[in-house]
């Protein structure tokens, strides 16, 4: 069929190019008569205008036509079936989130008025600083040696890595699939351990890193210190490339103090970002965006002054100023904090209100993570041990317990 048409169109074609080629001929001829002074051949001359006049026949495209058929409604109900009318109704209505809310939420897990210890897990890491829950009652643990360690609930040694570097690391976290995570502040690098296997992940350039730790979505996030230790920040990292900085508060102000102090960082259920800022004695809390929420500086009060965003607590301490140090979150968007120089852990709700200390003998807490059924882990560095302590009350499927 394409053929078919494509000839006509063709030959169409070769018509007009003849004609105009007649034209220009034409023209050539009459361009010689006004240049010549032989009369004969004027004489000779007969116009063509009237037969170029005449347009080459239009070629009139006709498109095919659907004719259709007289439908037979019936077979069509017999083949296809048949729709019913349109109705209205009403019936009541539960929301997406409220249906949520009620399948994903945590079971309620108040606390207890005297939090105690369950147990100590003894370890060998001199100078114990860092604590990581990797689940089924394994914990990760290092201090300031170059060796890290995995224990089970019992205090036996599980596995042991050494850092690349020979370092000790400045920092372990846990990744959401499990993976190790570690901060080598000399090197500049964050590396991760996967089947004993030691990857570099982040090399930092005019940055150290400090602190780490894993989100709910899989990212790393990374407090570091420039290498003139005048600025602080945090860097988001999504498969290991930088995606959001978080340095300044809206009036273009540090978020978080300079100079080399322990910054520990945690993410909350509510995807906040909680530092222990021991430089600015202030846990410093800003949402998924970077914005500040509010900044926690524990009972005292300073002789600077303060924002409407401080948020202090009432009790009595050891000594007059707080010093943060491991933080970690639970089930319920409870905030844990260690206060080494107080020796306790301050309990606060999601929003920065001040809900519980733990005391539990403790004589160094540093670092800090939340277990199985919101257990307690604190990292005491001299006694070089792991408590876990009981603050919450426990809920389970069949009973419920302290």
């Amino acid at each position: 069929m394409n053929s078919k048409y494509l000839t006509i169109l063709l030959k169409q074609e070769a018509e007009n190019e003849l004609n105009i080629s007649e034209i220009k001929r034409c023209m050539a001829h009459l361009k010689k008569l006004l240049d010549s002074n032989d009369i004969s051949l004027i004489s000779a001359y007969r116009s063509r205008n009237a037969e170029f006049r005449k347009l080459p026949p239009k070629v009139k495209v006709i498109f095919p036509q659907f004719t259709p058929h007289k439908i037979n409604r019936d077979w069509i109900y017999q083949q296809f079936g048949s729709l019913s009318a349109l109705h209205f109704t009403t019936e009541e209505r539960i929301f997406k989130n409220q249906i949520l809310a009620a399948e994903s939420s945590p079971p309620d897990k108040p606390l207890i008025d005297e939090p105690f210890t369950v147990t100590t897990i003894p370890t060998d890491i001199d100078d114990l600083t860092n604590v990581a829950y990797l689940g089924d009652e394994k914990i990760w643990t290092s201090g300031q040696g170059n060796i890290m360690m995995l224990h089970n609930v019992h205090g036996e040694l599980l596995e042991s890595i050494q850092t690349k570097s020979g370092n000790w690391p400045e920092d372990i976290a846990v990744m959401k699939n499990g993976d190790l995570v570690y901060a080598d502040y000399n090197e500049s690098t964050v590396n991760i351990v996967k089947n004993n296997q030691i990857q570099t992940v982040v090399r930092l350039r005019r940055w150290r890193p400090l602190n780490v730790c894993g989100t709910s979505s899989g990212d790393l996030l990374v407090v570091m210190l420039s290498l003139d230790e005048e600025q602080t920040k945090i860097v988001r990292y999504s498969r290991y490339k930088a995606t959001q900085v978080i340095q300044y508060n809206d009036q273009g102000k540090p978020l978080y103090s300079s100079g080399y102090s322990i910054k520990h960082i945690s993410e909350n259920n509510n995807q906040d970002i909680c530092v222990s800022d021991n430089g600015a004695c202030a846990v410093v809390v800003v949402n998924q965006t970077g914005k500040l929420r509010f900044r926690y500086t524990g009972s005292f009060h300073f002789d600077f002054e303060v924002n409407e965003n401080e948020i202090f607590a009432d009790a009595y301490f050891r000594n007059d100023f707080f010093t943060p140090a491991g933080i970690t979150t639970d089930s319920q968007n409870r905030i844990l904090t260690a206060d080494l120089a107080n020796k306790c852990i301050h309990v606060l709700d999601q929003d920065g209100q001040f809900l519980l200390y733990i005391f539990c003998d403790l004589f160094d807490p540093l670092g800090l993570s939340v277990g199985e059924r919101d257990c307690l882990l604190v990292a005491e560095c001299r006694p070089r041990e792991v408590k876990k302590i009981q603050y919450c009350m426990q809920v389970n499927k069949m009973y419920m317990h302290f």
